[in-house]
């Protein structure tokens, strides 16, 4: 190794093993010499990596290694002991320190708020929300680490004319020039800077410390594209040390003149980045030498190396694509595609299983390595969870998001409850975490928790907060007073430990440093068991050690924020959560991993998976930015998005040269097709040009494998339950319309009356259809019993005031004031007119009549039951029977055939004299009343031919149904016929009818 050189080394060389081994070599295998190198890479993640691949080298040996840092990890307290004395080393060191990135962008928020107060005064709709405000601080930050990074100034804000942009993006150059003139003071206030002014400052006093007094000992930075202006100043020192050594990955050193010199104006190219770090060092590619350590070790084959050349090449050549087919380059042949493989997955989920069968396919090959490399997120999630089948940890270098983590969950849900002064839905969501046990066994906590939801939660809301739960409860039955006793001792506690924070969340105005406090110790107190504290339970294990973190930060961070309005607390903490990630720190498989691009780069392995191959995911679509659209990024100076997408190839290309390649994508993505990546894209132009279609056609195979993991080897549909109760057990006495059940549906009565099953009411439910209908019920039923002759002068206005006495409970909802009332007052003026016409032939009027009718069975007495909604003695002796409906009513058919035989058995009971009161006497007509309020209004359904040979049939039909079911032979079938199946079920689900329907019809 020479100083003051530039080497590079090659696509698919394991490029840390070459580094290691070079170094190894240049000290003359002296570990002494070798611990004097510095060494420096672009993270963290890459310096340990390093560490392993001297370890490897070294067989497992102990070696004494050089100093392995990341380039943006500069000591200033060896810097200042070194160098202390130079004047711009001193300069630097000077410098306060970083400004926390929480207080930062709370800080920014600050200055968002205040801004969006005078667009409000000036009629400008701006965000008010602290959680907006700390969501635009955020981009904020990152736009000023951009400029900062770039060596730009805010004051080129001046050069950008508002006129030439939408209006909007005017407003926002005037923030941002606000910002730039208060942000510089405010960090003099905090004794702070920008963490990239320090970063970029230390970067730049190292320079010149080495510049001033050049080590004697090798310093090589190695794996930087030298991306960030600083970096590439770093370089340039190193480039002038008399060890200084620059080590460069993938560097293109084959390729033509012409195409290397397109490089330079095509940001997108993966040699983009280092063409211009070249230049800007003063380097030709000519002079740039291979890396003497890589030249034991295997590279990706000449011709793997040739395609990847040609597939990326820039766009301005892209003509010499037709010369691939004439054989042109005789080291370029279909060959070139052999060791990769293409899976186009029909959509994520089976993207994620290819990859995770492919990772441990691996496995079974002792000492072989798998790696995904990817950059979306969410396809990393599912792979590890598909491995998880497997019990295989992977460790994922971004880790994962803090706000998903159990604890931060549960943070959140507290956040939720106490913003929604426990409203039932957060309520329930907040105590049926793993982590709330309030102080009890979990057992007898859930106990508690599921008892408060059945007696109280389930139905229309309580009133607000524990208060509103308490009065709820104490409403409860005296049948319940027990459990009533013990829900209200265990409310008590609740509230000690949640109250306050309710409290909190419900004033209008107070302290964000406050609120985060009282979130903090209000978790604790709901996550305490009777075994252990709840801090003990709420911040262990990692992401519990990151919440404790991220809480000891809130507590010096929020003091710089205004006060905020409770309730938007939730969403404050939850744009604070973003963007963190906690990482395990061990139970990682050793030999799968999945990686982001940056950490892929520098590392090799067997096989390694490049997933989420499409547009908008590899290379991503540029994020929206909401302080500068692209031109305003352009006219201010910041480097095109392009560049981006340059980084991305560069680091695609670095990941073809493994051994074996793997380049995935799903064809759909929640059900929209997707576009393939335009590298792909290239890489199947190449292909055909070199007749290596079928080389590289996707494989279907890995896919497929996965879809037969959770495939039985065959199917068989349920069988229908056939339910065959001892006949003791059997229902004995049942309501006309339960009758109607029977006949469809057997399985219902069988599930209600048999088993009691009841069905829970909704959360939280607004008033359903069925209250509507009540309600109308009522209405009509008190003005027909307060006027059951003759109307009153004004009926309108008397069926309103009924009207407003059955809705009272419920037209303090907005959606009953607004949909509700307006159809009664359309019904209210049909039915008016109804009567009017109606009481002429009427000589009496009864309503809500209750009715019995009993019948011998087989097995005894059975007995049906009946409410008649209306029941109308006519002139001419006879009875009309009536049924309000609001919502669907059985059609003439129905009535005529059986289906439904509510109002024939009703009239039954009033033939035979199974209503008190009212003397037998034949019907004449049975009649449905549509009262839903729609166009019409109203409408009538009614039978008055044949009703005596209804009712007989109906009768009929009766005696065989008690019959045919006081056989024990008889099972209760669900719907047993599916053309007359129930318009409502609420135990299909119990049936299971989806499972053994379709098998039915099939046979």
């Amino acid at each position: 190794m020479q100083g003051g050189r530039v080497y590079s080394i090659p696509v698919g060389a394991p490029f840390l093993d070459a580094l290691a081994a070079g170094l190894w070599d240049a000290s003359g295998r002296d570990p002494i010499a070798l611990s004097r190198a510095t060494v420096l890479l672009p993270t963290q993640r890459a310096a340990r990596s390093a560490a392993e691949a001297f370890l490897r080298l070294g067989d497992g040996r102990p070696m004494l290694l050089p100093a392995l840092q990341a380039l943006a990890d500069v000591d200033d307290q060896d810097l200042d002991l070194a160098h202390g004395g130079d004047a711009g080393v001193a300069a630097a060191l000077d410098l306060p320190p970083a400004i926390p990135p929480l207080r930062r962008q709370l800080l920014l928020a600050r200055l968002v708020l205040a801004y969006a107060d005078r667009l409000e005064d000036d009629g400008v709709a701006a965000p008010r929300s602290p959680e907006q405000a700390a969501r635009l601080a955020a981009a904020l930050a990152r736009l000023i680490d951009q400029v900062q990074a770039e060596g730009l100034g805010f004051e080129r804000l001046a050069d950008i004319v508002p006129a030439d942009y939408a209006e909007h993006w005017g407003l926002t150059l005037r923030f941002l020039s606000i910002v730039t003139e208060i942000w510089p003071q405010w960090l003099i206030e905090q004794g702070a800077v920008d963490p990239v002014t320090r970063r970029d400052a230390l970067m730049q006093a190292r320079a010149a410390a080495w510049q001033a007094a050049p080590p004697a000992d090798p310093v090589v930075i190695a794996g930087s594209t030298g991306s960030v202006p600083a970096t590439a100043g770093l370089m340039r020192a190193v480039l002038g040390l008399p060890c200084g050594a620059l080590v460069l990955p993938g560097l293109d050193l084959e390729s033509d003149a012409d195409a290397w010199a397109a490089v330079g104006g095509d940001p997108a190219h993966p040699q983009h980045g280092m063409h211009r770090l070249l230049a800007g060092l003063g380097v030709e590619r000519g002079d740039v030498a291979p890396w003497p350590g890589a030249a034991g070790l295997p590279a990706a084959a000449s011709g793997r190396a040739a395609m990847l050349r040609e597939a990326m090449r820039p766009a301005a050549t892209t003509e010499a694509w037709r010369a691939l087919a004439t054989g042109a380059d005789p080291g370029l042949d279909g060959s070139a595609f052999d060791g990769i493989r293409r899976i186009d997955a029909p959509g994520p989920r089976e993207e994620a299983g290819a990859i995770a069968l492919l990772m441990r396919e691996v496995l079974e090959t002792p000492g072989r390595t798998a790696a995904l490399v990817t950059p979306d997120r969410g396809l990393a999630r599912r792979v590890a969870s598909e491995l998880e089948r497997w019990e295989l940890s992977v460790d994922d270098s971004a880790g994962r998001p803090l706000a998903e983590s159990a604890p931060a969950a549960f943070l959140r849900l507290v956040a939720d409850l106490a913003a929604g002064q426990a409203a039932p839905v957060p309520l329930l969501a907040a105590l049926k975490h793993p982590l709330a046990a309030g102080g009890r066994s979990r057992d007898s906590f859930l106990r508690l928790v599921r008892r408060l939801e059945r007696r109280v939660l389930r139905g229309p809301r309580p009133g607000p907060g524990i208060d509103g739960l308490r009065r709820a409860v104490a409403g409860l039955e005296d049948k319940l007073a027990d459990e009533r006793a013990g829900l209200l001792v265990w409310l008590d506690d609740l509230d000690a430990r949640l109250g306050p924070l309710l409290a909190l969340l419900a004033e209008p105005s107070v302290p964000a440093a406050e609120v985060a406090a009282a979130h903090a110790r209000a978790a604790e107190a709901l996550a305490a068991s009777a075994e252990e504290s709840g801090a003990d339970r709420l911040w262990r294990g990692d992401a519990g050690e990151a919440l404790a973190r991220l809480f000891d930060e809130l507590r010096d961070a929020l003091e710089v924020l205004d006060a905020i309005p409770g309730r938007s607390w939730p969403g404050l903490f939850e744009a604070l959560l973003e963007g963190r990630a906690v990482r395990p720190r061990w139970g990682a498989h050793p030999r799968l991993h999945i990686l982001g691009a940056l950490e892929a780069r520098l590392q090799r392995f067997d096989r390694v998976v490049l997933g989420g191959l499409n547009e908008g995911t590899w290379p991503a679509e540029p994020a929206p930015d909401p302080w500068m659209s692209r031109p305003m990024r352009r006219d201010f100076g910041l480097p095109a998005l392009e560049r981006r997408i340059g980084l991305a190839a560069h680091d695609v290309t670095m990941a073809l040269g493994a051994p074996e390649a793997v380049l995935t994508r799903s064809t759909r993505v929640e059900g929209t097709p997707t576009v393939p990546s335009r590298w792909l894209l290239r890489l199947d132009t190449v292909a055909r040009a070199l007749g290596a279609d079928e080389r590289f056609r996707p494989d279907p195979v890995p896919a497929l494998w996965h879809g037969r993991l959770d495939r039985p080897d065959r199917t068989e549909p349920g069988a229908a339950p056939l339910p065959r109760p001892p006949v003791d057990r059997r229902p004995r006495r049942l309501s006309v319309t339960r009758i109607e059940t029977w006949l469809r549906d057997p399985y219902s009565i069988y599930a209600s009356q048999i088993l009691r099953l009841r069905r829970l009411d909704d959360l939280d439910t607004d008033p359903s259809a069925a209250e509507r209908g009540d309600a109308i019920h009522k209405a009509l039923d008190a003005f027909v019993r307060a006027w059951p002759r003759d109307l009153p002068p004004d009926p309108l206005a008397r069926l309103l005031e009924f009207g407003r006495a059955s809705f009272a409970g419920h037209l303090d909802r907005p959606g009953v004031q607004a949909f509700w009332w307006p159809r009664f007052e359309r019904v209210a003026a049909w039915f008016v007119e109804v009567e009017r016409e109606r009481r002429r032939s009427l000589s009496a009027t009864a309503t809500e009549q209750h009715g019995e009718l009993t019948l011998d069975g087989p097995a005894g007495p059975f007995v049906v039951t009946g409410i008649a909604d209306r029941i109308d003695r006519l002139a001419d002796g006879s009875y009309a029977i009536v049924d309000y409906k609001t919502g669907g009513n059985p059609s003439k058919g129905e009535l005529k055939s059986g289906s439904a035989p509510q109002l024939p058995l009703e009239a039954l009971m009033l033939e035979r004299g199974g209503f008190p009161g009212l003397p037998t006497a034949p019907v004449s007509s049975l009649a449905y009343w549509r009262v839903g309020g729609g166009e019409p209004p109203g409408r009538i359904d009614e039978v008055a031919d044949g009703v005596a040979d209804l009712v007989a049939e109906a009768e009929a039909g009766l005696r065989d149904l008690v019959a045919t079911f006081d056989d024990p032979a008889t099972p209760y079938h669900a719907v047993p016929d599916a053309a007359r199946r129930p318009r409502f079920n609420d135990y299909e689900h119990l049936a299971r009818i989806g499972e053994w329907a379709a098998g039915e019809e099939d046979g």
